[in-house]
């Protein structure tokens, strides 16, 4: 299973990237760009899709993977969330 374990690590770590891309783009304090946030929010809640899905076919297997993929399918919710608040 080391191949499926290392498509899941890497798919964690992007999506870690991106969602740490994304906290630092909605935290700014200096202008807006409503095209820029939507595109941010977009791609955050598909990396999280991607990796909620990978770790939880692992999930039964891995502890650390079924809390992986609730940490993704949460942060997911709250991307769609703000997409649907500045629409």
């Amino acid at each position: 299973m080391v191949a499926d374990l290392t498509k899941c690590a890497r798919t964690n770590l992007d999506c870690a990237d991106i969602c740490a891309t994304t906290a630092n783009v909605l935290s700014r304090h200096t202008g807006y760009d409503a095209n820029i946030t939507r595109s941010q929010l977009e791609a955050c809640a598909t990396a999280c899709k991607a990796c909620g899905d990978e770790c939880a076919r692992h999930a039964k297997m891995h502890e650390h993977c079924k809390v992986c993929a609730e940490a993704c399918r949460a942060c997911e919710q709250a991307c769609r969330d703000l997409l649907a608040t500045i629409g």
